[in-house]
């Protein structure tokens, strides 16, 4: 394990305080964790409505630039100001193409050909890859057994909710299931990177979150010939579907992430994405009408012990007394 400096070492509390100016809660921590995971959930419902009307290329062009706009509102409200280092924004530069241009294309391409229940839960895949880039190629993080445990257990709880012995849908495209895989390569990548190059930068969650989408939009917008000008066919579900992906799902959303991101490190922040096959399924069964089987609440339940466990929540309750006051 490499040797970290002083600030690398900060506490969990002392992330959360850097990330906002003021300390949060882990109460507070906890309820943007849940609420990222019920938001970007329902991110793959609105791309697959979105779609309907819209081409992959404006899916991700409207989003960000919503998401973008959104976030530069916020911080010109609170007058943040923006870093002067060139050399960061660089590392912000790469963050945009790693963590929002890339994905998204891939993403909105490949739910042409998937259903968004697949496709989010093929995203809970994100902490398996943030783990790998984190601990094999960045080397900014050492897992725990319990750890490792909730990583296994959340695969386990997604394995259940897909239901394979009941055999799996081959028709749809694998190109496009690699696509999304190649995706969450991509947020693995980017949340290592961020742990490694620009979570000590002094910047605020707000600030991070709008240089990581604004430049990403900044980007989509040169592109806009080449992924924007097609026929559009607008009714008020796409574009609500749209609205909220943007200013929500792609910017209030980023900043409550940071704040998890911070406050736990890059892979017990990333097992969010356990909780977007539970928010697919319920709304496959909501908005599309699909059945319950008893395979999807018990998925869930094994995924949320997933996730306390990859948090290292679940302590023993003879350690639990033995700490009381």
């Amino acid at each position: 394990m490499p040797t970290e400096s002083a600030t690398t070492a900060r506490a969990p509390s002392d992330l959360a305080r850097a990330s906002s100016g003021r300390p949060l809660s882990q109460g507070w921590i906890v309820a943007q964790f849940v609420l990222t995971g019920i938001i970007w959930g329902s991110s793959f419902l609105f791309m697959k409505v979105a779609l309907d009307g819209i081409s992959p290329g404006q899916v991700v062009w409207s989003r960000l630039l919503l998401g973008g706009l959104t976030l530069g509102l916020f911080v010109a409200l609170r007058r943040d100001p923006l870093p002067r280092s060139l050399k960061l924004w660089g590392h912000m530069t790469v963050l945009a193409l790693s963590f929002c241009v890339v994905p998204f294309l891939l993403f909105s391409w490949a739910q042409q050909h998937v259903t968004s229940g697949l496709a989010s839960i093929y995203n809970a895949t994100t902490p398996i890859m943030t783990a790998v880039m984190a601990g094999l190629l960045f080397r900014v993080e050492r897992l725990k057994p319990v750890q490792i445990a909730g990583i296994l257990a959340g695969i386990l709880g997604v394995m259940v909710i897909i239901a394979p012995w009941q055999g799996l849908d081959l028709n749809q495209s694998l190109i496009a299931q690699f696509a999304i895989l190649g995706a969450t390569a991509c947020y693995g990548f980017s949340l290592a990177y961020m742990r490694k190059f620009v979570s000590h930068s002094g910047m605020s969650a707000l600030v991070f979150s709008f240089l990581n989408i604004g430049i990403a939009a900044a980007i989509m917008l040169v592109l806009t010939p080449f992924v924007a000008l097609t026929p559009v066919a607008l009714n008020p579900w796409i574009i609500g579907s749209v609205v909220l992906l943007g200013c929500l799902g792609t910017g209030v959303v980023y900043i409550w992430n940071q704040n998890t991101l911070r406050a736990w490190g890059p892979t017990r922040a990333s097992t969010v994405t356990y909780i977007t096959p539970v928010v697919g399924v319920a709304l496959g069964i909501a908005v599309l009408g699909e059945e319950l089987s008893w395979n999807e609440p018990v998925g869930a339940v094994v995924v949320f012990v997933g996730i306390l466990l990859a948090q290292d929540r679940l302590k023993p309750l003879h350690r639990a007394r033995g700490t009381r006051p």
